[in-house]
């Protein structure tokens, strides 16, 4: 036999035994995009895209329901919990035997965010130790990029994982080398009440995009911010991305920071600059749509320039306006 034929058989076994549950909505994403859908066996509540993930069995899911909470009661009810040592998420034993998976597809960037330390070893310790854990950390658009490669590899769809790759970093060299005029002060909020400022991997995306990120730096987690910190950054743009939230939800959240009068201080709100952009599709989950996150904050920051960039419907909106 042809080594090649056999090495290609190898691989087809490979990817027939891989039986994968994730604990992570990008990773779940990956998983579809590399073409093993069929071998995600079980996903968390978050898990919906692609709409064919929807259907896959709930593993995962919240101990609350924040779509009847505010951003406030959201945040007490976290911080109630995890101070008391509570689960935020429960686990679905008997989704979770029968799925039997020899791959746990786990996250280690935030405790609030998805599935943590916790589930994964509750997970591991009901399956009798036996399947492997794939734990994602990304920091940046760099690390999500990996994160896609590593996934790839542990499952045998090599090739599938690089030419997707190859394809995103297109996208974002694309947005990164094209001229571009002045660079705005730029202030991303990842929860607005209380103020948290966005970081990970956002700061970067919003440099590559053309503008200079306020308060926060690539790479650190998510924190709590003071208004106090943004009047006195004045930033020319503010973005608001809310972790988990569209557009809709975002603009609801907002009213109830937005007749603040150091908040209406600030040259963004003073001057018409402040956005509203879906953050549950495009900046909270590190998945190969961060990348279109990335063009949507391009035509934000420097609308000129990417006027001809296409991005998706119901994306962004300005606050009084649609962009």
């Amino acid at each position: 036999m042809p080594i090649k034929t056999f090495k290609e058989d190898i691989c087809k076994i490979s990817r027939m035994e891989n039986r994968i549950v994730s604990f992570l909505p990008s990773a779940t994403e990956i998983l579809y995009e590399l073409g093993a859908g069929d071998n995600v066996l079980a996903v968390t509540h978050e898990c919906n895209y692609p709409s064919e993930a929807k259907s896959k069995p709930r593993v995962i899911h919240s101990v609350f329901d924040p779509q009847r909470m505010t951003s406030q009661e959201i945040d007490r009810k976290v911080v109630d919990l995890m101070k008391s040592g509570k689960d935020i998420y429960t686990l679905d034993e008997q989704v979770l035997k029968d799925a039997n998976p020899n791959l746990i597809v786990a996250q280690g960037i935030c405790e609030v965010c998805s599935p943590f330390t916790k589930e994964i070893n509750r997970a591991v310790a009901i399956l009798g130790g036996k399947p492997e854990v794939l734990v994602l950390d990304p920091r940046n658009l760099d690390g999500i990029l990996d994160n896609i490669a590593e996934i790839g590899k542990k499952i045998g769809r090599i090739r599938e994982a690089n030419d997707f790759v190859s394809k995103l970093r297109n996208k974002i060299k694309a947005v990164q080398h094209i001229p571009k005029g002045a660079r705005p002060k730029v202030l991303c909020i990842e929860w607005l009440d209380p103020l948290f400022t966005a970081g990970h991997w956002v700061p970067q995306m919003v440099e590559i995009a053309g503008g200079i990120n306020g308060i926060s730096t690539t790479g650190d987690q998510s924190r709590r911010m003071e208004l106090d910190e943004a009047v006195k950054l004045d930033p020319d743009i503010i973005i608001l991305m809310p972790c988990g939230f569209d557009v809709k939800r975002t603009l609801q959240e907002y009213e109830r920071i937005a007749d603040r009068p150091k908040w209406k201080s600030m040259r963004a709100v003073k001057q018409g600059q402040v956005y509203a952009v879906n953050a549950n599709e495009y900046f909270s989950k590190p998945g190969p749509r961060t990348v279109v996150g990335l063009e949507i904050l391009a035509k934000i920051i420097n609308p000129d320039t990417f006027r001809d960039l296409q991005i998706p419907k119901n994306s962004v909106q300005k606050v009084e306006s649609e962009l």
